[in-house]
Order: structure tokens, then C-alpha cells, then sequence
């Protein structure tokens, strides 16, 4: 089911009947879209229309000047009229009149708000050249480095439902315990990879990984579930600070940041990258990272 979800949003263009994704998750079709029900808590076409318009919501404030046609292709919908219908099932609201009470947001001093924390911390590139911001705003000024990541295979965990303190309890709770004993300490990467964004997808529903990079030989075992972390260029962002703080550090990358880089998001997941040695202070809770979201040209 992992493998399916995973193709999902890597194929969000594109048609996703229910044979092929039975055949992606070796089920037959009847037992797959019982089994998809029973394990999501909604029906598949009820899933793959929520996602699509959630990614498109996301992608409709962090890509000002695409075209809304331009949008509701690349999440998967023949036609501006039906992409509408769905999106304002959804939200309520036009696909229009979204993008443009989040570009008020962003520009109002309430914008930061609207994105819940991603505490993710944990135990605490070639090919790089550098971007810096062209927003006017001088508090969202910052230097975002592009770089051309390899692909890294990872084992994780999954947490489901809202992000924010939970996710940090995950790390140390979950996490921590099943890395020490596969002796994955703090000298191996972790990521932190949120599926979802949580000012838009309902809080039950979010996803979120705790990863650890590993050799593809690696065996899994304790629930986890070893993929492949896609390569290939990314914004990334580095972040040094406290876990109410980056929260914001995500919104002023994807939604100030990214609608003047002159790219915009693919298919591929964002995450928060811990390198080998990463600072994690528990005294003061100050943590580094880096913030990395998947970038293409417009």
C-alpha cells in the first residue's frame, strides 16, 4: 500500500485506473479496492481526487503565474471545468479565488500562520550554485542554494495524522529506539520527508516519514519500509533554530521563494535533510537542517 501511495503522487498526470494500481501493490482489483478502503478509511477514487486537488492547492500558491489549465494537467485533469467542479467540492472556492486569498496571505502579516510547525527533528553536495530571493519583501530576503542530489536509498517509518509536537515524539520514541537497534546512530543521514501540506490536508490524513539513509542491501525489519528517496534538483534551505520556527522557514521558501525563482514543484516528495553530525541541542532545542524541495523549470 506504501508502494502504491508512492506511485501515486509520482504519476499524479497521468491516468491511475485500478488495474494498474493493484498490479503495483500485487493484489487482484477486487481485493485491492476493499483492502485500499479498509486501509485509507476512503475509496481510491475518493483518495486520488482529494490528492489531486490537495497538490494542486499547493502548487496553485507556490506557482502564482502558472496557468490554471497548466495546473489541473499536471495533477492528473483533462479539463479546467472538471478540475473546478472537484476543487471547489473540496475547498469551496474556485481554483481562482484560492490562489488568490493565499497571495493575500502571503504578503499580509498573517501568512506565516497558516503553516503548522514540521518539528522534525532527530537525533541531532557536488554540483551547488546559489539563488538568493528576488521578493521585494526584505523579510522573507534569503539565500536558497540549488543543488543536484543523488538518488539515496532510505528505510523509514511512517507517522499518520497532525504534524507538530507528535512528529518530534515519533523521532524519539519510535524512531530512536528501532535505529539503535539496527545500529543506525547519529552518524548516519536522516530526512524527514512530510507528505502532505498541513494547511491544506486534514490533520488525520497527513503522512510523514522518519528516514534513515542506508545500503541498498539493507535489511528492513521492525515495521520499517526501505525505498529509493528520488534524485535530481532541489531548492534547499539551510535552517538553524527552534522547532516553532520552522514552520515558517518552509512557508517562506515554497510560498515566497518559489513563485519568483522562475521554477516550480514536481512530483518528487520535500523534506528536511539531517546530514551526518547535525546539530540537535536539548537544552535549548535549537536544530539544524536542511530544507529541500524538488525543483524544474517552469
Amino acid at each position: 500500500m506504501h508502494r502504491v501511495l508512492a506511485h501515486i503522487d509520482a504519476h499524479l498526470d497521468q491516468p491511475l485506473d485500478l488495474a494498474t494500481l493493484a498490479t503495483v501493490a500485487h493484489f487482484s482489483p477486487f481485493h485491492f479496492h476493499r483492502l485500499f478502503a479498509a486501509w485509507m478509511g476512503e475509496t481510491l477514487g475518493d483518495y486520488l481526487r482529494r490528492r489531486r486537488v490537495e497538490v494542486a492547492a499547493m502548487r496553485l500558491a507556490a506557482q502564482p503565474r502558472a496557468r490554471v489549465l497548466s495546473i489541473a494537467l499536471s495533477v492528473g485533469f483533462g479539463s479546467a471545468e472538471a478540475f473546478a467542479r472537484a476543487f471547489r467540492g473540496r475547498f469551496g472556492c474556485s481554483p481562482t479565488a484560492w490562489r488568490e486569498r493565499q497571495t493575500l496571505l502571503r504578503w499580509s502579516n498573517g501568512n506565516l500562520s497558516q503553516v503548522n510547525s514540521k518539528p522534525d527533528q532527530a537525533w541531532a553536495a557536488p554540483g551547488v550554485d546559489h539563488e538568493v530571493s528576488r521578493n521585494p519583501n526584505p523579510e522573507t530576503f534569503m539565500k536558497v542554494m540549488l543543488i543536484d542530489r543523488a538518488p539515496v536509498t532510505i528505510a523509514y517509518l511512517r507517522h499518520l495524522g497532525a504534524y507538530g509536537e507528535s512528529i518530534a515524539q515519533f523521532w524519539q520514541q519510535t524512531y530512536v529506539p528501532w535505529a539503535v537497534t539496527n545500529r543506525l546512530g547519529p552518524d548516519h543521514a536522516r530526512y524527514g520527508i512530510s507528505h502532505d501540506d498541513p494547511s491544506i490536508t486534514a490533520p488525520e490524513q497527513c503522512r510523514y516519514d522518519a528516514c534513515a539513509e542506508v545500503a541498498p542491501d539493507f535489511v528492513v525489519n521492525g515495521g520499517a519500509i526501505k525505498s529509493l528517496l528520488p534524485g535530481g534538483r532541489y531548492a534547499v534551505l539551510a535552517f538553524k533554530g527552534r522547532v516553532e520556527q520552522v514552520g515558517e522557514a518552509w512557508a517562506a521558501l515554497l510560498r515566497d521563494w518559489l513563485p519568483s525563482s522562475g521554477l516550480q514543484l514536481d512530483n518528487r516528495p520535500s523534506f528536511e535533510h539531517y546530514p551526518k553530525g547535525a546539530v540537535f541541542d536539548s537544552a535549548t532545542g535549537v536544530f539544524e537542517c536542511e530544507i529541500c524541495i524538488p525543483v524544474i523549470p517552469l
